[in-house]
């Protein structure tokens, strides 16, 4: 007997709108009110998706099975990355790299340069971890400290803070964002970051002219050295600091602008930590325990925790550390708290994100949802500008209504990857436009996760310091501005590579 084909339902927008509402409803609930994670509900609901699928549009349950189980391997390299990712910042903090960056980097502040100092530390301490979070929690903590020792306005220190602090998350090739964008579009990594230098290079640029003013009017006051000295002094008794800390970031650099692939350019950065770490009288145990479980603090995390003034005088006397016990501990924190990560374990939580999450935008492209809600959103888009403000506004609505800045990348991604396919458009161009929008706004929105977060470490209510934060609202709309313009657009030649062209018409011409 010969079996009847199945015949599939196509959804509806009201039914691809539901969808929406149930993920984001769900998921904001998650976040906001009950403050847990998005993996779970995210997983719930992608369940209730593939049942939709099955039972009501008819779907055969192996095809969506197969298209979740594509869209989670078109992931794999940036969870591999990830992966390799944990491994370099373990051996780096150990092997005294990061710490040495914030111990130079200290040096360079002075009253009158003290906003453009901030945004400059930060970014590099953001650029060489991939990590905004810890930037704001422990430099940028006590960027807060010093700033209000100047008298600076809080929230001017807490949006200089967060400027930086998501430049580097951005830009650097460590970040998880930075691998997530690119893994959503089908672009390569280090051409996704070559390519926001069109338009955070820029921002970056006026923000920085910007608080080079500001800061003039500082140039009078004086500044008590004596918590950049503390944070110095405990680095020093924590690891091994020297200039040799410069190279391993300087190889990752120069590992990109060679265009070598993200993941041997990475292992490179882990085997000039290796040779540091070894320098410093590791062991392969200790270099294989960093890899897995990331660096734990020493010195600093028993000062950090200690309650007995007398106790932490002694600890200090004994490592031969000439401060004062108060200082030494509001260092230790500040400290303790940033080199405490790394290793393969800790990114698990941005792998496993990334697996329910693509695996629920395999069963909702599968079943059409989005190219329903592709076709709304995008029906009268003629022009590159009209299709990168589609994005922009996609991944911003999304950073409102969901909450998460990694579901702001992956959902629009997922959505306007087969306009850019068709457009002529580069992948970089979506995965640019997902960062300068998903990235940038979601520490902007006070209900957002990372909008909570640095709020409540820096002590500055979110829409206090939003206004200050430049970079982050002025870098969406560059990417709108130039786009508009015919400036910075890559279109796919057929052989597959991009190049740069002064054009705006989508599919206008053939491509060479």
């Amino acid at each position: 007997m010969i079996k009847e084909p199945r015949i599939v339902k196509k959804p509806s927008l009201g039914l691809a709108v539901a969808i929406l509402v149930l993920l984001t409803v769900t998921v904001s609930a998650a976040t906001l009110y009950f403050n847990v994670d998005v993996h779970a509900p995210i997983a719930m609901i992608a369940i209730v998706v593939a049942c939709i699928g099955v039972f009501y549009l008819k779907h055969d349950y192996v095809d969506l099975e197969n298209a979740a189980l594509d869209s989670v391997m078109a992931a794999m390299p940036s969870c591999m990355i990830l992966i390799l990712v944990g491994m370099l910042i373990g051996l780096w903090m150990e092997g005294g790299i990061i710490p040495g960056l914030i111990y130079y980097g200290l040096n360079i502040l002075s009253p009158g340069v003290f906003p453009l100092a901030t945004l400059i530390i930060c970014s590099i301490i953001s650029l060489s971890t991939g990590s905004s979070w810890s930037t704001e929690a422990t430099v940028g903590v006590a960027m807060m400290g010093i700033g209000n020792g100047l008298g600076i306005n809080p929230a001017l220190t807490a949006g200089i803070v967060v400027s930086g602090a998501y430049f580097g998350d951005k830009m650097s090739p460590l970040s998880d964002t930075t691998n997530l964008a690119p893994a959503v579009s089908g672009a390569q990594l280090f051409d996704h970051i070559r390519a926001m230098f069109w338009t955070t290079g820029p921002a970056f640029l006026i923000y920085a002219a910007i608080l080079g003013v500001w800061g003039i009017q500082y140039s009078g006051e004086s500044l008590d050295p004596s918590r950049i000295v503390a944070i110095q002094k405990m680095i020093e008794a924590e690891f091994p600091v020297s200039l040799f800390c410069i190279i391993p970031p300087l190889l990752v650099i120069a590992a990109s602008i060679i265009k070598i692939p993200a993941m041997p350019g990475i292992a490179i950065g882990i085997a000039a930590g290796l040779v540091l770490c070894f320098a410093n009288g590791a062991t392969w145990g200790d270099v294989w325990n960093l890899s897995q479980w990331g660096y734990k603090a020493q010195i600093t995390a028993q000062i950090a925790g200690m309650e007995n003034i007398s106790d932490i005088a002694a600890v200090l006397n004994s490592n031969g550390i000439n401060l004062s016990p108060e200082l030494a501990q509001e260092a230790s924190k500040t400290i303790s708290r940033l080199v405490g990560r790394g290793g393969m374990q800790n990114m698990m939580w941005s792998v496993s994100l990334a697996i329910v999450a693509m695996a629920m935008g395999g069963f909702l492209e599968k079943m059409g949802i989005l190219s329903v809600l592709l076709s709304a959103i995008t029906k009268y888009i003629r022009k590159a500008g009209g299709l990168v403000a589609a994005t922009v506004a996609s991944s911003f609505v999304a950073n409102l209504l969901v909450g998460s800045q990694y579901l702001s990348i992956i959902i629009p991604g997922r959505m306007l990857k087969p306009k850019y396919d068709e457009s002529g458009l580069a992948p970089r161009m979506l995965s640019r436009s997902l960062e300068d929008s998903g990235t940038l706004t979601s520490v902007l929105i006070p209900w957002n996760v990372c909008g909570g977060y640095a709020a409540a470490v820096l002590g500055v209510p979110t829409l206090m310091y939003a206004p200050y934060a430049v970079l982050n609202w002025i870098t969406p709309l560059i990417s709108i501005f130039i786009t508009y313009l015919g400036i910075g657009i890559f279109w796919r030649l057929k052989d597959g590579t991009d190049h740069l062209e002064r054009r705006t018409l989508l599919k206008d011409k053939e491509s060479d």
